[in-house]
């Protein structure tokens, strides 16, 4: 049956094809990160995007595409010279790919104002959630804090009453414990923010330990999440003291390079591999078909903003001579998401369902999450009373 479902829905997809209009192909480009021990990030939303053109045979909503991606390497500076490149010299109107929120800080503001549509995949800065909203600004992930708000008010449920914080030092790592304090009702034993891109944390072990908490949760992405998982078992904390944490420090690739260091982990999520829908059954198997890998969450917002951008290119016939009709075609949100249930807010980030997985050793000896329980149902940010858009 599952095969059934995901053939049908892949000619449904095709079909969309045969409404070409643009003659020639509508650029996007992609500002991602590629390279550092994070740019397995930037590899998996471009694998995530590419996979939604490759579909529909290059196209999105049948209107032909070229994609542009050029790394950033975790420079807000690199990211800037790369976003006005691709607006001076190819002419770019819409945007898309950066994972850090530092990068976005530098590069978003000055696009959107610029009268190129951005469309975050990922970064979701609060700063451009409220006051700092703006009509050409769209997120198709989240905003910062959503994910670790699951997992805060997963905490309170649960009953921890004693609970330490650990992020880096930057806007989503600041975003991250905001979010989690906004729904954790209990008490705080230590809140350190990290360098970004650290990667020994002995300093950090050693007085955690030291406080003696009844939970650790932590905002650590990429490679720096490896190493802390790693280290945090190699000092057997994870036998002593369970760690909680967002999506984005248990991703599918992360769990492979960690192995059972990170097994009975708790974590936040809007997506998981496993959610039964339509869309969601086509893309993990495309996406595995392609990549012979498991996509991450990631690689699903690279999909989703990819699916988003067509349904608005489809409504507009690819023509994006007035702006104004393809922000209202973006706003509708007429696609398929990957998570279910998807819509935008007034400040035009998401409005979904949240809920809590748990990293798993499955009978077939591989480490992967399994959603647990729903937290939230249609859930918004709390930035959204202070964008005035």
């Amino acid at each position: 049956m599952r095969g059934f479902i995901v053939t049908a829905a892949l000619a449904a997809l095709c079909s969309i094809s045969g409404n070409i209009v643009a003659s020639a192909p509508v650029k996007i480009g992609m500002v991602t990160t590629l390279s550092t021990k994070a740019g397995y990030l930037g590899e998996d939303i471009r694998d995530g995007f590419r996979l939604a053109m490759d579909l529909e045979g290059g196209m999105l909503g049948g209107v032909p595409v070229e994609l542009l991606v050029d790394d950033d390497g975790r420079d807000p500076g690199k990211g800037k010279q790369i976003a006005e490149r691709f607006m001076q010299r190819d002419g770019v109107k819409i945007m898309t790919g950066i994972v850090f929120s530092n990068v976005a800080m530098a590069v978003v503001p000055k696009v959107v104002r610029d009268g190129v549509i951005y469309i975050s995949p990922n970064a979701g800065p609060s700063a451009l959630a409220g006051k700092g909203c703006h009509e050409n600004y769209f997120n198709v992930a989240w905003q910062n804090d959503n994910l670790h708000e699951a997992v805060g008010q997963y905490a309170t449920d649960s009953g921890f009453q004693n609970i330490y914080l650990l992020a880096p030092n930057y806007p989503a790592g600041k975003d991250a414990l905001q979010g989690f304090k906004r729904y954790y009702k209990g008490n705080v034993a230590g809140e350190v923010y990290t360098k970004l891109g650290q990667s020994d944390y002995a300093g950090e072990l050693a007085a955690l330990r030291a406080a003696k908490p009844d939970a650790v949760f932590f905002f650590l992405p990429g490679g720096m999440g490896i190493n802390f998982i790693k280290q945090y078992a190699q000092a057997g904390l994870n036998k002593e003291i369970p760690l909680m944490g967002p999506a984005f420090s248990f991703d599918q690739r992360l769990l492979k390079a960690v192995g059972d260091a990170a097994v009975g982990v708790v974590n936040g999520s809007q997506w998981n591999h496993d959610l039964e829908n339509d869309a969601n059954l086509l893309f993990v198997e495309a996406f595995e078909k392609t990549y012979g890998r498991m996509p991450t969450l990631y690689a699903s917002q690279g999909y989703d903003a990819a699916r988003l951008i067509g349904s608005a290119l489809k409504q507009v016939g690819g023509d994006l001579s007035d702006m104004s009709a393809f922000r209202a075609a973006l706003r509708k949100a007429d696609f398929a998401s990957v998570r279910g249930a998807f819509k935008f807010g007034s400040n035009q980030h998401p409005v979904q369902d949240i809920y809590v997985r748990e990293v798993v050793r499955t009978e077939a000896g591989d480490i992967t999450n399994e959603t647990r329980k729903k937290v939230f149902a249609n859930h918004r940010d709390a930035y959204a009373a202070e964008c005035a858009m």
